[in-house]
C-alpha cells in the first residue's frame, strides 16, 4: 500500500519524501523494522521512539512517522510530521488493515473490576448463540477456537487491528475487548470503530500510572466520549460514578442497576456456593457464577446481548450455563472437603467483593461448624503502593486467618511490600495475620491450618500461570499450588 493511502483523512504538520512510497509494514519497535516499513516513533513513559529513527532507518524503513523531524533527513526516506504520534498509529493501522472494526461488532468493556468476567462471558454467551467471534482479554485473545496469548490488558493498536484482521479472515461477527485506562490515554483504541462500549464499575487502582483518582475517571471516561452516534453506551448506575461516564458521549445512553430504575434491572434472590437466583427483568433465572459483583457482570452481559439484537429468553438460557473466566472465583475442592477459592482480586474493591460474597454464602455444616475464611494475598511490584496497606486492612477485616505473602513483585524487593502492607494490620488483627514470603509456601500453610469446610481464598493473581521476579516469569499456578497442597494435607 502507498504512504499516501495510509495518511488519508489524517492532519498532517509536514512532509518530505515521496508520498508514493510503497509500505509493507507498520511497527513502532526498531526491533521490528524490515525493508519496506513504515516506523512510527512514539512518545512513550519509558523510552522515545524518536531515538531510534535512524536505527529503523538502517533496519530498511523506507518511511518515518514522528512528532519532530530530524534536522537532517535522510533523502531515500519519507517523512511525515503529526502533533501525536500514537494517536496518528491508530488511524494509520486502521487504513493499513482496510478498516477491520468498521466491518466487525466491536464492543469493549471497561472499568475497574469485572473486563476479563464481562468480555469473556459475551464471548462465550455469542459463540453459543451460534456466531464466530473474537476475544481481546487480558488472560488470552481468541479467534474463534484459537487462542493466543495476552500479553497487556488492551495490545498496541498496530496489534488490535492485526487481531481483527484475522478475526475477519475466520469469519468472525462480533469481537469482545477488554479496554483498559492505560489504553485509553496511550491512544491504544485510536481509530476503532466500536459498536458499543460497557461501564462496570471504578475503584481505587492504577493511581502509579495516572496519579490521581480524577485522572483515572477522566481516563475511563474517556473511551464513552469517543464512541460514535450509533453505538450504544451501557453504564452501571449503581456506580456513583457510572452516570459520568456517558456525560459527553454521543452514543445511545442505556443503564444497567441491581438497586434502582434502569433500562436492564436485575434482583439477587438467592446467592450460595451452588450460583445465583436472580431475577432479571422480571425473569426469574439460576445462573452457576457465585456472588453480587457476578450479578452485575451477568446483567452487563443480557444488556449487551439485547442491545446488539439478540432474543432475551435465549440470552438468558445460555447465560445460565455459562461457567466463570479462569481465575475468577475458580473453585479447588480437597477431598476433606476444605473449599479453596481462586480469584484475581488485585485491588481493594475486588478483594472486599469477593470476601464479602464468601461470608455471605459461609453455612454452618451438619455439626453446627461455621467454615473459617483464610486468606493468601500478596500486591504487586512496581504498581500503586497506596493500595497495599488497604489491601491488607480489607483481607483482615473480612478474614478469620490472614497470609500476606508475595504476589508478582516484579522489579521490587518483596519484603519491602510486604512492610507496606503490615503498615494496614491494626493491633488486634496482629495475632491472626502471618507474612510468608514464599507464595508457595504460604498457600501450603492455608491449607494445613485449615479445618474441612473452611474456605481459603487465594487473590490477587487468579489465571496467571507465572510469578514474575527480576523481570523473571517462573511457572507458578495458585491453582496447581493449591491441589498440590491438598493432596499433599495428609503429610502437612
Amino acid at each position: 500500500m502507498q504512504l499516501k493511502d495510509l495518511l488519508y483523512k489524517i492532519p498532517l504538520l509536514a512532509t518530505s519524501g515521496s508520498m508514493a512510497t510503497d509500505i509493507t509494514s507498520l511497527t513502532m519497535d526498531s526491533r521490528k523494522v524490515g525493508p519496506g516499513s513504515l516506523f512510527i516513533a512514539v512518545r512513550g513513559t519509558v523510552s522515545d521512539g524518536h531515538t531510534f529513527i535512524d536505527k529503523a532507518i538502517r533496519q530498511g524503513a523506507v518511511a518515518i512517522l514522528c512528532q519532530e523531524l530530524p534536522t537532517t533527513p535522510d533523502p531515500a526516506v519519507a517523512y511525515i510530521q503529526v502533533t501525536d504520534s500514537a494517536r496518528t498509529m491508530g488511524l494509520v493501522a486502521a487504513n493499513f488493515y482496510n478498516q477491520p472494526s468498521q466491518k466487525l461488532k466491536l464492543v469493549g468493556v471497561t472499568g475497574t473490576n469485572g473486563k476479563t468476567s464481562v468480555a469473556t462471558l459475551l464471548f462465550r454467551l455469542f459463540r453459543g448463540l451460534g456466531y464466530r467471534c473474537g476475544l481481546l482479554s487480558t488472560v488470552q485473545n481468541q479467534i474463534d477456537d484459537q487462542i493466543i496469548p495476552a500479553t497487556h490488558t488492551t495490545p498496541d493498536v498496530i496489534t488490535i487491528n492485526q487481531l481483527l484482521t484475522q478475526m475477519l479472515a475466520n469469519g468472525c461477527t462480533h469481537v469482545f475487548m477488554e479496554v483498559s485506562s492505560h489504553a485509553v490515554v496511550q491512544e491504544r483504541i485510536a481509530g476503532l470503530a466500536f459498536t458499543g462500549g460497557i461501564f462496570t464499575n471504578i475503584t481505587h487502582d492504577h493511581l502509579d500510572f495516572h496519579g490521581t483518582f480524577d485522572n483515572y475517571i477522566r481516563a475511563k471516561k474517556g473511551f464513552f466520549d469517543q464512541l460514535p452516534a450509533t453505538a450504544f453506551a451501557l453504564t452501571n448506575v449503581d456506580d456513583k460514578r457510572g452516570l459520568v461516564m456517558l456525560q459527553n458521549t454521543a452514543a445511545r445512553k442505556e443503564t444497567y442497576s441491581l438497586q434502582t430504575l434502569a433500562t436492564f434491572k436485575g434482583k439477587v434472590l438467592a446467592d450460595s456456593l451452588f450460583g445465583l437466583n436472580m431475577l432479571v427483568d422480571d425473569k426469574e433465572v439460576w445462573f452457576k457464577l457465585i456472588g453480587k459483583f457476578n450479578a452485575y457482570n451477568l446483567l452487563s452481559v443480557y444488556g449487551a446481548a439485547v442491545l446488539l439484537g439478540e432474543d432475551p429468553a435465549e440470552i438468558l438460557t445460555l447465560l445460565s450455563g455459562i461457567t466463570p473466566p479462569p481465575g475468577r472465583f475458580e473453585q479447588v475442592v480437597s477431598d476433606d472437603k476444605i473449599v479453596g477459592i481462586v480469584d484475581y482480586a488485585h485491588t481493594p474493591d475486588a478483594l472486599q467483593n469477593v470476601l464479602e460474597t464468601i461470608n455471605e454464602i459461609r453455612q454452618d455444616d451438619d455439626q453446627g461448624y461455621l467454615p473459617q475464611v483464610i486468606t493468601v494475598v500478596g500486591c504487586g511490584g512496581n504498581r500503586d503502593a497506596a493500595k497495599r496497606p488497604i489491601m491488607a486492612d480489607i483481607a483482615c477485616r473480612y478474614s478469620n486467618r490472614v497470609i500476606l505473602t508475595s504476589d508478582n513483585p516484579r522489579n521490587e524487593d518483596p519484603m519491602v511490600i510486604l512492610e507496606q502492607m503490615q503498615a494496614g494490620v491494626s493491633a488486634v488483627d496482629h495475632k491472626k495475620t502471618l507474612t510468608i514470603e514464599d507464595r508457595h509456601e504460604a498457600i501450603r500453610r492455608a491449607v494445613a491450618m485449615a479445618k474441612p469446610h473452611d474456605i481459603i481464598l487465594v487473590a490477587g493473581k487468579g489465571h496467571e500461570t507465572y510469578q514474575e521476579i527480576n523481570g523473571i516469569k517462573y511457572d507458578f499456578d495458585d491453582r496447581i499450588v493449591l491441589r498440590n497442597a491438598f493432596a499433599e494435607r495428609g503429610n502437612l
